[in-house]
């Protein structure tokens, strides 16, 4: 995913915007995710390994995979939306190419399109085998981009 067309961000605090937006979330934190890179059109977040995230062989559990795609796409999508926007999942297709081994995954969102209402990202997810990523997932989504009520935007200072 490395020749991702570069998009300008409509909000210029699109970095604390999506820290903010994840960390409200309850799903994001009960996994133990973490946003650990943000870029206009890309998000990186990493889950680390824990029983309750494997399933009987030990691979990460597919549920949880899906997850966190969505998760990536979805906040690579968010920074590059206004402030008073907020966005859905409306569509997402992933495949699962190997399994999601290792102590940690990581997933990449990249957006690919962005227009007025609807944004498609691309999401790979890598878990690690002898200390080397291996890809475990690739998935495509769709968003759409909603306004928020005024309660719910939030003012970065």
């Amino acid at each position: 995913m490395s020749d991702m067309t570069s998009f300008e961000p409509e909000n210029p605090n699109y970095d604390a915007e999506v820290r903010y937006r994840f960390a409200q979330q309850p799903y994001n934190l009960s996994i133990g995710a973490r946003v650990t890179d943000v870029k206009p059109g890309r998000v990186e977040v990493v889950v680390p390994s824990r029983d309750d995230l494997v399933q009987h062989n030990g691979f990460f559990h597919g549920g949880l995979i899906a997850g966190l795609a969505d998760i990536a796409g979805g906040f690579a999508g968010w920074s590059l939306i206004a402030a008073d926007r907020g966005m859905l999942t409306i569509e997402y297709k992933l495949n699962i190419v190997a399994p999601g081994l290792g102590p940690k995954l990581r997933a990449v969102g990249e957006v690919v399109s962005r227009g007025r209402s609807i944004i498609v990202t691309r999401i790979d997810v890598f878990g690690m085998r002898n200390e080397k990523p291996v890809l475990c997932t690739t998935a495509l989504q769709t968003l759409k981009v909603m306004k928020l009520p005024a309660e719910l935007v939030h003012e970065n200072d």
